[in-house]
């Protein structure tokens, strides 16, 4: 049976990165990777920190539960030969086709094209390419660990244990996501977050998978909803205007308790409200991944001319950014899916298939 309402979500949570993006690279808190002396609005920079703690740890336990869901139609060796062209080949062969721009305009942003060697600056600017690939990287380093765990018999352990949990014992598992979200942790790379990253894609392949949670999560969804509203107004008050990557923030006992609530809320509000799908959200939920592969180069070029060419009110930065960000994405993406080649290495898609 397939869970229309995962596909939903993930769809969902991708086209919320790429708004979310536009405020990233606007912002004005000192969030380290954004556009040099860009102006933001404060209104758009507090949503941004909003929605940053639970989006992609989101994006992870969906993730979990789709690897649970594979695993049982595929081998171990099938489902991992499918990770690793979906997920490796464009996270590294694909940064020496498209997501050098990504490092170049980086460089470019910075003013250290001067400084690096001619011969250099194709390789650096590839290696230095990576933007939201890390979450492609992750994901494909939890799924060959996953294989290794059930290897052991230890995922199957976990999975009989997570489907016993009732609803109190899955609104405590924020305690969990907390300790993870202190371990695993790359300096200066905040994005790297292996630790809580990683226990999110085990929750979601051993607990959230079960059938019979996912029905306390929808029963329970009002319930959930409230309280992960009422964590984050308390967030909000806590680090609203503040850099909401520094560790003081991400590694608060409020703030994982807010993310994880979030996620148990967004997940029994989407069983109940998203399981269903017409040809339109079909084909928006297929075209979902490769929009996320491709745009944020498409994103970062489109606010740098803004930044650098134009002198626009801010408030048409944002709009024309996130305007031209959906549209140039969709654009790029209908026709990269149209040479094989190029297909495989940056979508990760077959060479014999369009889809």
């Amino acid at each position: 049976m397939r869970r229309v309402y995962l596909d939903h979500i993930r769809c969902g949570t991708v086209l919320l990165v790429v708004a979310y993006h536009v405020c990233y690279l606007f912002n004005g808190l000192g969030v380290p990777g954004g556009i040099p002396d860009a102006e933001s609005i404060p209104l758009l920079d507090g949503m941004a920190s909003i929605v940053y703690p639970w989006m992609m740890a989101l994006l992870f336990a969906v993730a979990g539960m789709s690897a649970r869901y594979s695993l049982q139609r595929r081998s171990g060796g099938g489902f991992l030969r499918e990770r690793a062209r979906k997920l490796l080949v464009p996270s590294t062969l694909g940064l020496l086709v498209l997501h050098w721009v990504t490092g170049y305009l980086n460089i470019w942003l910075g003013g250290a094209l001067a400084y690096i060697p001619p011969a250099l600056l194709y390789p650096i600017c590839a290696l230095s390419g990576i933007g939201p690939l890390w979450f492609v990287q992750m994901l494909f380093l939890f799924s060959a660990a996953l294989l290794l765990l059930r290897r052991t018999g230890a995922a199957d352990r976990l999975w009989a244990w997570g489907g016993r949990l009732r609803l109190p014992g899955l609104v405590l598992l924020a305690v969990p996501i907390f300790l993870a979200s202190q371990v695993g942790n790359v300096p200066v790379l905040t994005m790297y977050r292996f630790g809580i990253y990683s226990a999110a894609f085990l929750i979601g392949y051993a607990v959230l998978s079960h059938e019979r949670v996912q029905e306390q999560l929808e029963r329970s969804r009002m319930p959930l909803l409230a309280a992960a509203a009422l964590a984050g107004a308390g967030y909000a008050l806590c680090f609203w205007g503040r850099d909401y990557t520094a560790p003081e923030c991400l590694q608060s006992p409020l703030t994982n308790s807010y993310l994880w609530l979030a996620i148990l809320a967004i997940l029994g509000c989407g069983r109940r409200h998203w399981n269903r799908e017409t040809a339109r959200t079909r084909a928006l939920c297929e075209a979902g991944y490769g929009f996320y592969l491709l745009h944020y180069p498409v994103l970062l070029a489109v606010c740098s001319a803004l930044t650098v060419w134009l002198d626009l009110p801010v408030l048409w930065n944002y709009a024309i950014a996130l305007a031209a960000g959906f549209a140039l994405t969709a654009i790029l993406y209908a026709l990269l899916r149209r040479i094989p080649m190029i297909r495989f290495l940056v979508l990760g898609q077959s060479c014999r298939s369009t889809r």
